[in-house]
């Protein structure tokens, strides 16, 4: 295999929320051989709140992002959910609409920046199981994770809208449970690993918001998992820092470990601890780390 290459679009949580979930990502990288280049110069894509205000902007702003992939001439990756779907929503909007890529091309070219639509974008999620390859994957597992039970969370902008994202079946994903197979862990499987975490509705409705992840919390618990997994870092805030309150809003006891994908990789893969980084994490994650 040709070494893969891409251009790393972290967006702001990975940079600043949540650490582990960049340094467990190229941890995962360099173990598989995958070479990155993170886009510095790039900035936040809107987090699904700039699109509300102003649609325009948003574009400008994600276009903007994917022209730094552009000029590498790289496929551009993304480790977070709302990251990869707006990235997505304006690539799509731009390759569509030559009217409106060509209004965003007039303010780009404020900044010396022309978008063209010559790069793909992929979460990672994909990038391992459709380029790098499951089997390789497994070829590569130091620690096996078969003595975990592992809940998929595959939060909603990975999955939704299905015309961007053609990789999962919205009302029956497969992706992540392939992957935790690919690393010898057992799939959980529970209705709720396709819902909505309630990230996006916590300031505004937090009762709602409590509901929705102690639903999935507790389904995933009642299936007799020891952690569930997410390929989106806002899914992960929600799920794991928010555990007291949800248990309270639920009436019942709750506490899971919940990990980023790439941190699950990588603990098959014998990264070590410090680029893993569950010390990182709210909810303890007491028997993952040995």
């Amino acid at each position: 295999m040709s070494q893969l290459h891409y251009a790393l679009f972290t967006g702001c949580t990975a940079k600043q929320s949540t650490p582990e979930l960049l340094s467990s990502t190229l941890a995962v990288a360099d173990k598989l051989g995958i070479k990155i280049t993170i886009l510095e110069e790039a900035s936040c894509c809107g987090a699904s709140h700039l699109q509300d205000f102003d649609e325009f902007l948003a574009h400008v702003l994600n276009a903007r992002n994917i022209c730094y992939a552009e000029k590498l001439g790289l496929t551009m990756i993304t480790i977070c959910n709302t990251c990869q779907l707006n990235s997505a929503m304006t690539k799509h909007a731009l390759d569509t609409d030559p009217e409106l890529k060509a209004r965003v091309n007039e303010k780009l070219a404020e900044v010396g920046l022309e978008y063209k639509g010559t790069s793909d974008i992929k979460h990672f999620l994909y990038t391992l199981i459709d380029e790098y390859g499951l089997d390789s994957i497994k070829d590569k597992v130091t620690t096996p994770l078969s003595s975990f039970n592992i809940a998929p969370f595959y939060g909603c902008h990975n999955i939704r809208p299905s015309e961007l994202h053609g990789q999962d079946n919205p009302y029956n994903p497969t992706s992540l449970d392939q992957l935790i197979d690919a690393l010898e862990g057992n799939p959980v499987d529970y209705n709720s690993k396709n819902k909505c975490c309630g990230f996006h509705v916590e300031l505004q409705a937090n009762h709602t918001s409590e509901v929705l992840a102690g639903n999935a919390l507790v389904d995933a618990i009642d299936n007799n998992a020891d952690m569930m997994v997410t390929p989106c870092p806002l899914c992960h805030i929600k799920m794991d820092t928010y555990q007291d309150s949800i248990g309270k809003v639920m009436g019942r006891d709750v506490e899971l470990p919940v990990l980023h994908m790439p941190q699950m990789v990588a603990l098959a893969l014998g990264c070590t601890q410090k680029e893993i980084g569950l010390n990182f994490h709210v909810t303890k994650t007491t028997g993952i780390e040995a």
